[in-house]
């Protein structure tokens, strides 16, 4: 009986397993975890590792822990089934804790263990929990294993820690390093706003003449850093990679393209790619929704959301933000408070920080200034997320003359102490405005005192695949072109005035330290570097080429008034991205109709 019992388990055995396998749901699992139960095979390491893993793959790390608790005997495959679970269930610090378990229960980690305690560092972005998990992986030997470098690559790129990132990259022995490894050092670059280094890293693989097909990832992470950083030219050249790889079915590639055509000036093309997705998911959709956002066309946005509403798509909290800056950005306020209000009721979303941010910028570009105080206040935001809201009132309040409440916001922001500098220039300029430079002078006084600096406004063009990187009133960068640059804005200024423009382009000539006299070139006192940029593509990009710029702040007025002038000028069209929207300038006129 007891031989006839012991066949009918090692026949069932393999079927039961090949269940386990495939199973997704709670249900299937825990009947066959019944069944191996009758069977008397549970107790095995083997069948109890494989009903974890199917476990914790149904979701159920709750059922995983109680089978893991009552297994008299435990391997490493069983601390780190449990250890995956853990950290794809959202609780990556138990998963962590689990491998100083192991220390303690005297089972060795293996490669796959410390990839996944890594991973699960990445998903807190916490770099010191994550240099434990290295240090073990180093006296453990696997820290140079290609899984176990690529998790660490990825964890401390999501921590920030770009430089330990590379240090583990570098590390790797050459043959160690694939296409995963090298996307995600790739991806660290990009995630840390260093799309220049991707971009270069990219480079270097292919010039190397590396034999690696790259893969979703990869390709990805190199669009997201073109984006980034305005690299239309490299981005095209990824594109045309996608197409040879045969990824133009991806949904991710697809994303990737409509957030790097969007931010490279090339809204036409970024719709054409999310108009050959065939089913678009929540991720595509909220990607266009953003990228026309940006443009200015808020009833396009809005049009793109109904469609997606009647589609059956879902919305996301980043959706319902996209439409509200949609909203912000073409006036349509009444349209964004409704959506506000409603994101509870119909979509099941309750309205984050950067929803009410977003509204009160909204209603304080409307100049219904009252209204977004009282929004601010009900908010009740702290933090960071409180910095950004009354920076964003205080630019309203100066842009719309009204110095009280821009005193008001001015003092919330004075609260902070970090990542003010902006505000704070906001505040001197609506003292300045106003006539009162004596208390003008004195946020400038307070912020030497307290150390704070302004990041430089800069403004890049890309030529050839080369970007020319501009300064205020620096010209150096356009080279053997700098005088030319300076006669051909004098030009564009006397054209402007002739057509009733008051302000001033132009400016003094002074010279950069390591001239020579004689030459008379290198800086423009006062002009902005939008305006050198668009000298610069002036000068050198054909005509009937759209000229695409490049801005880290928000383009002032006058820049934004002698754009306009000069594309009826010289009849082309520009594109300017500047810190928070595109501007499409063409014969005189801008797609933000000045409301911006």
């Amino acid at each position: 009986m007891a031989a006839s019992s012991t066949a009918v388990a090692a026949t069932l055995m393999p079927l039961l397993i090949r269940l386990l396998r495939g199973a997704s749901d709670l249900a299937s699992v825990s009947s066959t975890h019944a069944k191996l139960l009758k069977l008397g095979t549970v107790s095995t390491v083997a069948s109890s590792n494989h009903l974890l893993a199917a476990y914790c793959r149904c979701g159920s790390v709750a059922h995983a822990r109680n089978l893991f608790d009552g297994m008299p005997e435990r391997n490493v495959v069983s601390w780190t089934a449990l250890m995956s679970g853990y950290a794809g269930g959202g609780r990556p610090r138990a998963a962590v804790a689990l491998l100083r378990g192991m220390a303690r229960g005297g089972v060795a980690p293996n490669a796959f263990t410390f990839s996944t305690a890594a991973s699960a560092c990445a998903r807190l972005a916490d770099a010191c929990l994550g240099r434990q998990v290295h240090a073990r992986a180093e006296v453990a030997g696997y820290a140079r294993d290609s899984v176990v470098a690529t998790a660490l690559v990825d964890m401390y790129g999501k921590a920030g820690r770009v430089g330990d990132a590379r240090e583990v990259f570098d590390g790797m022995p050459a043959a160690a390093r694939n296409t995963v490894s090298w996307a995600s050092m790739m991806s660290a670059y990009a995630q840390n706003a260093l799309g220049h280094d991707a971009i270069l890293l990219f480079a270097e693989l292919w010039n190397n003449g590396e034999d690696m097909a790259p893969n979703h990832f990869m390709l990805s992470s190199v669009m997201n850093a073109c984006a980034g950083v305005g690299r239309l030219g490299i981005g095209r050249c990824v594109h045309g990679m996608v197409f040879r790889h045969g990824h133009e079915e991806n949904e991710v590639i697809a994303v990737a393209l409509v957030d790097m055509y969007s931010k490279c000036g090339c809204y036409d093309y970024s719709k054409k790619v999310f108009d050959r997705i065939k089913q678009p998911s929540v991720i595509p959709y909220t990607s266009i929704i953003v990228a026309t956002a940006k443009y200015g066309l808020g009833k396009r946005a809005l049009a793109l959301f109904s469609d997606m509403v009647d589609q059956g798509v879902q919305p996301n909290s980043v959706t319902l933000l996209g439409v509200l800056h949609a909203c912000s950005h073409s006036g349509l306020v009444d349209t964004g408070l409704q959506l506000l209000h409603s994101m509870r009721s119909k979509y099941g979303i309750n309205p984050c920080a950067s929803h009410y941010t977003c509204a009160v910028d909204m209603l304080g570009r409307a100049g219904r200034l009252e209204e977004a105080f009282k929004l601010a206040n009900e908010a009740q935001i702290d933090g960071d997320d409180a910095l950004m809201l009354w920076s964003s009132l205080l630019s309203s309040c100066r842009k719309h003359k009204r110095l009280e409440l821009a005193t008001m916001a001015g003092e919330k922001v004075s609260e902070f102490t970090q990542d003010v500098a902006g505000a704070l220039v906001a505040m001197s300029n609506t003292y300045a405005s106003a006539g009162q430079s004596e208390d003008a002078a004195a946020v400038w006084s307070n912020m030497r005192r307290r150390g704070i600096r302004k990041d430089p406004g800069c403004s890049w063009i890309e030529i050839k695949d080369i970007p020319y990187v501009f300064y205020a009133g620096v010209v150096s960068p356009a080279s053997e072109k700098a005088r030319e640059l300076m006669l051909l804005l004098d030009e564009m200024e006397g054209k402007m005035r002739e057509k009733g423009y008051k302000g001033r382009i132009g400016g003094a000539r002074v010279l950069d330290a390591d001239e020579e006299e004689e030459e008379g070139e290198g800086v423009m006192v006062g002009v902005h570097s939008e305006l050198l940029a668009l000298g610069l593509g002036l000068l050198v990009i054909p005509k009937g080429m759209a000229i695409r710029v490049m801005k880290n702040l928000r383009m002032c007025s006058d820049c934004h008034e002698a754009f306009k002038l000069i594309s009826g000028i010289v009849e082309r069209e520009f594109v300017v991205r500047d810190l928070n929207r595109f501007h499409h300038f063409r014969m005189g006129s801008c797609s933000c109709n000045d409301y911006w």
